[in-house]
């Protein structure tokens, strides 16, 4: 059996594909059952996280496992496989084991070096324990995982490069202030209730702002939340819960707002936000492409190809659909079409003259009509017009939500300063490397050479113990026969005998068994085992046996 892990991750996808591709905890239970259920699988867990979701499994064929792997992953994600399948990475036996111990250590994530994926980690592979589907091989590489990843930050100043994606994402909310001066006596709304919504609330109450409000479907969570924040004696600061449905109140009296929950759908629409905005200030909201109220009617079109107003046949579309500002089909080479069929380029509108022939219109308009045919709508550009003059933020918005909390058009908002997912990546892009990394690096692949060893050598164990039972069948068989022949020995003696027989085996046995551990440790070293059991002619049944026992005893304890 190998490693095999399938996964995609903002490395490799654009936010658009991973919005769409998240897995909520049902849907990853599920996955997971499924993959063990597959044939080429016997082992499975996946690590789902807001710029990641990755497929591990235990395989007994590579072909076979990235096709049904594959094949799963789009099927519990919803996005088609030949729309998924250009996002994907396949990683294989030491490869995979690279790519983990690189993940635990924060190499691979969004912002290098945060420590938030260990818990992450811890947390798929409990899932995976208690769903059974995670085996010798998954229990022992999560588990070393864990290990080097807490190494590289004990032993490296890697968290010196590397921080939270909360304090990241509070960073870019001040645009290269100090935080603590930026929150300083604000209000702050964090909506939702798990791991990422509790480390923004404490982050925030530690960068002193005056209030935190925790709003959450389940109001118990909310209460439990607030009451830690409100008994931290560091802090001091004041924090209530709400329900959800007082989001809305609750949006006009706060300067912050955090969202990370784990809705398919918009928390927050560009129109509540609007309203909120509104709500504030008391005059209406700026008009620069978003308005509070209900969304103006669209104007009915005669179809596809129509070129005096939007190409796209409007009412025929499914509720849901987005007209507000520019408009982007996702993955199609940076082609984006405006609203009025102006087609544009990295955020620059192209000149009508300069436009593409009509046939590439028409494929593109064709691709469009299918994109929103598929999923309701079209994606918002992240990036807004510029706007003149547009007004200091007064009211910041963090989405730390995949898919996202809240609408993108929410850019366009004056006043409004929005950081989510999608600029989070572009932001840590540009952010510099820690010197640390490369230390790090080095970690890693020492701890993949060392893993990769332990496993060949393991594999070769059941044999080892296989042959040594054989053996001492052998001896045992040996000493009733000689027991009948020789009925007048007496109780030293035939202990004298069982000894001097045991010895000359465990010598004979010695040189050969601890050499061949060796050299199945070494690359390449698998073949020594199915030499062993040809040489000593070992029943692989007995080796399987051997291997079964060795799994049932294996640990379930989740990690520390």
């Amino acid at each position: 059996m190998s490693l095999l892990v399938v996964g995609l991750s903002h490395r490799s996808a654009p936010v658009s594909v991973l919005e769409r591709a998240a897995l909520g905890t049902d849907a990853q239970i599920k996955l997971v059952q499924d993959t063990v259920a597959a044939e080429p699988a016997t082992e499975a867990a996946v690590l789902a996280t807001c710029n990641r979701i990755e497929l591990y499994a235990d395989v007994d064929k590579f072909h076979a496992g990235v096709a049904e792997l594959s094949t799963l992953l789009a099927q519990h994600s919803g996005v088609g496989l030949e729309e998924l399948t250009p996002y994907l990475y396949v990683h294989y036996e030491d490869r995979a084991v690279h790519h983990l111990f690189s993940v635990a250590c924060g190499l691979d994530s969004m912002v290098v070096g945060e420590g938030q994926i260990l818990g992450q980690i811890k947390d798929s592979l409990a899932r995976a324990q208690d769903l059974h589907t995670a085996g010798r091989l998954l229990n022992d590489l999560f588990q070393q995982a864990l290990r080097v990843g807490k190494r590289a930050h004990s032993e490296t100043g890697i968290d010196r490069a590397g921080q939270s994606l909360v304090t990241f994402g509070l960073e870019q909310l001040a645009a290269g202030g100090d935080v603590q001066d930026w929150a300083s006596g604000r209000k702050a709304l964090v909506i939702g209730a798990g791991s990422m919504s509790s480390l923004a609330a404490a982050t925030l109450a530690r960068a002193g702002v005056a209030e935190v409000v925790v709003a959450n479907r389940t109001f118990d969570r909310a209460e439990r939340l607030a009451r830690i924040l409100t008994e931290d004696e560091d802090t001091g600061v004041r924090a209530r819960a709400v329900r959800m449905d007082a989001v809305a109140d609750e949006l006009t009296r706060a300067d912050v707002v955090v969202s990370c929950t784990g809705a398919t759908g918009l928390v927050l629409t560009a129109e509540a936000v609007a309203q909120a905005v509104e709500g504030r200030t008391g005059q209406p909201v700026a008009d620069t492409g978003v308005t509070a109220g209900p969304p103006a009617a669209a104007p009915r079109h005669t179809g596809l190809g129509a070129d005096e107003n939007c190409p796209l046949d409007l009412a025929a579309v499914q509720p849901g659909f987005s007209v507000m500002g520019e408009a982007a089909v996702a993955g199609m080479d940076a082609a984006t079409l405006e609203q009025h069929a102006a087609w544009v380029d990295k955020g620059t509108t192209v000149d009508r003259r300069e436009r593409r022939t009509p046939e590439a219109d028409a494929e593109l308009i064709t691709a469009l009509a299918a994109t929103v045919a598929t999923v309701g709508r079209i994606p918002e550009r992240r990036r807004p017009e510029p706007v003149a003059e547009r007004p200091a933020p007064f009211f910041f918005l963090l989405d730390l939500a995949m898919p996202r909390d809240i609408d993108a058009a929410v850019h366009r908002l004056a006043g409004v300063r929005l950081v989510d997912i999608e600029s989070l990546a572009e932001a840590s892009a540009d952010a510099p490397m820690a010197a640390d990394v490369d230390q790090v690096r080095r970690i890693v692949s020492d701890e993949v050479a060392a893993f990769g060893a332990a496993q060949r050598a393991a594999h070769i164990t059941p044999t080892v113990v296989a042959l040594r039972t054989m053996a001492a069948d052998v001896v045992a068989g040996e000493i009733a026969r000689l027991d009948g022949r020789l009925p007048d020995l007496d109780e030293r003696q035939r202990g004298e005998i069982r000894q001097a027989v045991h010895r000359v085996v465990d010598k004979l046995l010695h040189a050969p068994t601890v050499r061949v551990k060796q050299l199945a440790a070494e690359p390449g070293g698998a073949g020594y085992a199915d030499a062993l059991r040809t040489l000593f002619d070992l029943d692989p049944e007995t080796v399987a046996a051997v291997s079964r026992a060795g799994d049932s005893t294996q640990t379930k304890d989740r990690p520390a």
